[in-house]
Formats: C-alpha cells, structure tokens, sequence
C-alpha cells in the first residue's frame, strides 16, 4: 500500500456545519504537507482558502450541498460565486427527487447548466448512493457521462450511508470512459481507502486519512 500515493488522491474535507478558519487553515496546511489532490471546504472560506495556499493547493467547494434540492438558478449561481472567489473544483448533489420521480431531462439539464457555470474547472456529481436503488445509480452513470461531468462522487457523507467499494464498481461498469470516480464518506481507514481505489475509484473524499498519517 502506498499511503503517499493514496493521499495524492485524496480531497482532504472539512464540510462541518461549526467548521471555523482555524481549522480550515490547518486542513490547508496539511493538504500542502501531504500533497493532497485539494481540499474540499464550505464556499464561504474559499476566497480566504485561495489566498491562503495561492497555487500550492487545489480549492473545491461543494453546491447544493448537502440535499441537492436547491433551484438550478439556485445552484448556478453557487457555482458562479465559488469560481469567483477561486474555487478549482465543484461538487455538486443532484436534485434526488427528480430521479425518484424519474425526471431524467431535467436531471440530465440541470448537470449540464452547471457544468457550463464551471467554466472549464473540473466538476464531481454528487448522487447520493445510499438513497438510490442499483437501476437509479445505473441511471447516473449514463446522465453524468451524457452531461460531461468529469466525475460521479458517491456521498455527501451527511446521509444514511456513505462510499462502498461495491458502488465504485458499479459505477467503473458503467460510466463512460472520460468519467472518474469519487468515492466519499465513511473512509476511516488506509485500507479502506485502497479498498476504493482498486475497485475502480480516481479520488477519495476523507476527512480522516491525513490525521491517520499525521500520527
């Protein structure tokens, strides 16, 4: 197991509703010490996380987040501010009620406006595994891949479940081959991590694994 190389792909978050600066700069300083792939923090710390790190360290936000039942406009908007403030990666959630009701187009449209909004910055949809049946996630697979999105993430980490390794695989089945994988939530371990990687996933969203390193 290589714990540097799993760490290179790891966006360190920090999405704590009480999280404060101090404790977004120090997630700062250890994606920099441990040449994370980025940070994933609240958007209202990107602009000061931005010029905290400069060019040492990618920023990613999260949209919609956590429920994804925001308006489009809504979401839009988020991600046009994120990008403002100097945010290099997007995370969005999908509107989950449009997929039980099965509102494909829209669901299909809403990825696509924002994926436009991203202005070329790389964007992970989030679709929430633990809420979906195998044929809905099946579903996502095609719509990410159809919208351009550079990545379907797993979880939130703020609902009922988070990543599993059987997820990643499916997901490695059916996306397209410009789509990655993001498996996030309930990482609490290396092993669990290269679990993930070696079912297929590109990057991991872990609060955990640098304190694990650290110590």
């Amino acid at each position: 197991m290589d714990i540097a190389n799993i760490l290179s792909r790891c966006d360190h978050t920090l999405l704590k509703q009480d999280a404060t600066w101090e404790q977004i700069k120090t997630i700062c300083d250890d994606g920099m010490a441990f040449h994370c792939a980025s940070v994933c923090i609240p958007a209202s710390y990107v602009k000061q996380a931005s010029n905290y790190v400069g060019n040492e360290l990618k920023i990613c936000t999260v949209i919609g987040f956590p429920n994804g039942y925001s308006t489009t406009t809504v979401k839009v908007f988020e991600t046009e501010d994120a990008i403002r403030s100097g945010a290099d990666e997007i995370d969005m959630v999908i509107n989950l009620g449009w997929v039980k009701d099965q509102r494909w187009d829209d669901v299909l449209e809403e990825i696509k406006t924002i994926k436009a909004s991203c202005k070329g910055r790389i964007l992970k949809v989030i679709v929430e595994t633990c809420l979906l049946t195998e044929a809905e996630k099946i579903k996502m697979c095609e719509l990410v891949t159809k919208a351009g999105a550079e990545y379907i993430k797993t979880s939130t980490g703020f609902s009922t479940g988070g990543a599993t390794a059987a997820d990643v695989a499916l997901f490695k089945a059916h996306v397209g081959p410009d789509v990655k994988i993001k498996a996030a939530g309930g990482i609490h371990s290396f092993e669990e991590a290269q679990a993930m990687l070696d079912a297929g996933a590109d990057r991991l969203g872990a609060s955990a694994l640098v304190k694990l390193a650290k110590n």
